[in-house]
């Protein structure tokens, strides 16, 4: 295993912003509060 740290950019923040979206979208009957309160999170993020 390596020793290296994953360092988070922008374009992983994205990519994972899409799949939520995605997800959430897919399924609005589910509650999925955690999932919305990450892609606050993420929107947040990113428009800085």
């Amino acid at each position: 295993m390596s020793d290296q740290k994953h360092h988070t950019t922008r374009e992983d923040r994205r990519k994972e912003l899409k799949v939520l979206l995605d997800k959430v979208a897919a399924h609005p009957e589910h509650d999925m509060t955690a999932e919305r309160a990450r892609i606050a999170v993420l929107k947040q993020v990113l428009a800085d």
